[in-house]
């Protein structure tokens, strides 16, 4: 076997390995997936409720105070941003859509004299921010899929307590949340919602206003609000944790059934250079003898 036979082999062994490594991910992610869009199936009702309640409260209650509820809250225009990131690679450009909202949004709240303030999950985003001189005010890095929940609990406590302090140096007016939205393992969009204050019409223009049921509320709608505005907050960045590593999934599938359909295509390109190479070996070795023969006939030698 010739020199350039060799490194060709090489090649393809590579590219065989890498194949294997990039097929078993996809076949992890494709289970996964199924059981992260039950665990949105779960959590998506629960969350669509607090918001009709929540709705009805507003809307059938003219005296209800909350901070949260107010259109207007500039007190210290600093605005959180909670951004959701994939924590690992080989993700394709989930993580890369969601940093360019992100940035977006962040843009956008300058020009309107207001001073983001990044929350970032995940360990690209975190890095992402870290190498630009511009650390995230807090990050959560590395997580586990199966402790979502609790992460999003703790995200929910700390974004609340900022919305609610006192102190201007920690104090927030707006809460925003950059994350994927699941539709479908085919199907997936970056969007950014405005957690607080509550908008509380969340439907298309043509659809108009949702209607709310009435409640009766016991003790009052004031108490009710209390209870019931940090269970909103919890539920809807639960949530958009859940859509988002469902989304992840989706996305790490598409980009390794791609790394594996060019894997295929690298081996299948250098078995064709290492036939080629093999074919051009065996015809110079076939002219070598030849042109041996030749040169013997021609000297008039005869072999013994």
């Amino acid at each position: 076997m010739g020199a350039q036979q060799r490194v060709y082999k090489q090649r393809i062994r590579s590219a065989q390995g890498m194949k294997k490594i990039f097929k078993a991910k996809e076949m992890v992610a494709a289970s996964r997936i199924a059981k992260a869009h039950a665990r949105v199936l779960a959590t998506t009702p629960y969350a669509e409720a607090l918001t009709s309640a929540i709705g009805s409260v507003a809307t059938h209650s003219d005296e209800v105070v909350h901070p949260f509820l107010q259109s207007e809250r500039r007190q210290t225009d600093r605005a959180g941003i909670l951004l959701i990131t994939a924590d690992r690679g080989m993700t394709g450009p989930y993580s890369h859509n969601v940093l360019r909202d992100a940035e977006q949004l962040a843009n956008t709240l300058r020009d309107e004299g207001k001073e983001p303030v990044m929350y970032v999950v995940g360990a690209k985003g975190d890095s992402y921010y870290r190498f630009r001189n511009r650390p995230a005010h807090r990050a959560w890095t590395p997580y586990k899929e199966s402790e979502l929940t609790a992460l999003g609990r703790e995200i929910a406590g700390v974004v609340t307590e900022d919305l609610l302090s006192e102190d201007p140096a920690v104090h927030l007016d707006e809460l925003y949340v950059v994350g994927t939205r699941f539709t479908s393992r085919f199907v997936q969009q970056t969007r950014s919602i405005r957690l607080v204050p509550m908008g509380l019409v969340e439907a298309d223009a043509e659809q108009g206003r949702p209607t709310y049921p009435l409640y009766s509320f016991a003790p009052d709608p004031e108490a009710v609000l209390e209870d019931l505005v940090p269970r909103y907050v919890e539920a809807r960045i639960i949530n958009i944790l859940l859509q988002s590593m469902a989304s992840e999934h989706a996305a790490t599938q598409r980009a390794m059934k791609t790394a594996t359909d060019n894997a295929e295509a690298q081996i299948d390109k250098f078995t064709r250079l290492a036939n080629t190479a093999r074919q051009a070996e065996i015809t110079q070795e076939i002219t070598e003898i030849v042109g041996g023969a030749d040169a013997l006939s021609g000297s008039g030698r005869t072999e013994r």
